[in-house]
């Protein structure tokens, strides 16, 4: 599985918009993707799922239990 940082930023190069374009479509504000895409941890997972949305994809919860598996 790939870190969020890097999904994000690969994500955002490839349809060629820069970190301020990007965070407009998004809706959100510039820190909220330059946190996701320094790796930052205290992010808002309302504001991570309204970035991954861009892309078809959301973050859930996960039982532990599950990843063992």
């Amino acid at each position: 599985m790939k870190p969020l940082a890097e999904f994000v930023k690969e994500r955002r190069k490839e349809i060629n918009l820069t970190q301020e374009e990007f965070a407009e479509r998004a809706g959100v504000a510039l820190t909220v993707i330059r946190k996701i895409e320094q790796g930052k941890t205290n992010l808002n997972l309302n504001k991570a799922n309204q970035v991954l949305r861009m892309f078809g994809h959301e973050l859930a919860p996960v039982n532990s239990k599950d990843i063992k598996k």
